[in-house]
């Protein structure tokens, strides 16, 4: 199946399925191989990567598939500038860049021919991005597991807004999807794809520690929680940790010691080694609409077929005429 919209002529895959960088879940070459021979955009997350394993990761992809894929790099981790030193060495096919400004980036990677997605929170945000010259924008509404926007402003709500404020911009909607219902709701809001994050993490080739696996799988749609205000707001499943850094906010702490308690947990604590009550376990929303681990492939060929049904299940418009209502089309 092939579904054809503005982000994925950009990026030439064949479908609007995007699958999110995501420290630790994403950050080998399993997951994103697998999502992009599959036809989506598979994503190596850079994030908590040592350059020489980044290398290989990249290497290992290329290796198994002749299709795009994308590093998704925060421009705030340490060694970024080494990082992105490695990345024009390699000639990415896309950059999906965060935590920092287009300018930093944009040259180096236009001059090699490499795709430039930027992450956003908000239209003003998008228009500036936008005006620097980057190729498509990545929208993260407040749904979203990792780093939501910091007001919280919902997909539905986020997308409308950045397609308004920079219309004609190829854009990337993340935050609450789960499946081709919500893949077709993206589409339909103007987006030319959307983001999978949580979905992709309950992904046999997602590497995650299994007792985080099960709490996902575990989960309502009503079990995350977002911590860390003004510190890195970060959306995450209740737990031990959370609950005590949500009551230290709740009672207005002094910043250090809330600096101090949200310092001493870790996504790594919970991602690679399975303290899922003292690490962070960063998840979305959407965490309550997935119910099974499946290969990656699957998972997009799931959400494609979603996709049809959801839009073969849609209302047609009907017209009037003399001899009343009619489909029209």
């Amino acid at each position: 199946m092939r579904i054809e919209t503005d982000v994925t002529r950009l990026l030439g895959i064949d479908l609007p399925i995007i699958q999110a960088g995501m420290s630790w879940a994403s950050s080998n070459a399993a997951l994103p191989l697998a999502v992009s021979a599959a036809g989506g955009l598979g994503v190596i997350a850079a994030g908590p990567m040592y350059a020489h394993d980044l290398a290989a990761a990249i290497d290992a992809v290329r290796a198994g598939t002749d299709r795009p894929f994308a590093v998704n790099l925060p421009l705030y981790r340490k060694g970024a500038d080494e990082i992105m030193d490695l990345l024009v060495e390699k000639r990415v096919p896309v950059l999906i860049a965060s935590q920092g400004g287009p300018k930093r980036y944009l040259e180096r990677f236009k001059a090699i021919g490499t795709v430039c997605l930027h992450v956003v929170a908000g239209a003003e945000h998008a228009a500036k991005a936008a005006a620097a010259g980057v190729d498509g924008l990545i929208a993260v509404g407040g749904e979203a597991g990792g780093h939501p926007p910091p007001d919280l402003v919902s997909t539905l709500v986020l997308g409308r807004a950045i397609i308004r404020a920079v219309p004609g911009v190829p854009l990337i909607l993340s935050g609450g999807f789960a499946d081709g219902y919500g893949l077709a709701a993206a589409l339909a809001l103007g987006a030319g794809a959307a983001q999978f994050g949580t979905r992709f993490m309950l992904s046999c080739e997602a590497r995650l520690h299994a007792a985080y696996s099960r709490r996902l799988l575990s989960a309502s749609v009503t079990d995350t929680m977002v911590v860390g205000h003004g510190l890195g707001m970060i959306r995450i499943l209740r737990n031990d940790f959370g609950e005590r850094m949500g009551a230290a906010e709740a009672e207005g702490r002094q910043l250090e010691e809330r600096k101090a308690l949200f310092a001493a947990a870790s996504l790594k604590a919970a991602a690679f080694d399975g303290d899922v009550e003292n690490g962070k376990v960063e998840a979305g929303q959407s965490a309550g609409l997935v119910d099974d681990i499946l290969p990656a492939a699957d998972i997009v060929a799931a959400i494609a077929r979603d996709y049809a049904a959801a839009l073969a299940a849609l209302p047609r418009p009907m017209t009037r005429s003399h001899e009343g209502l009619s489909h029209a089309g």
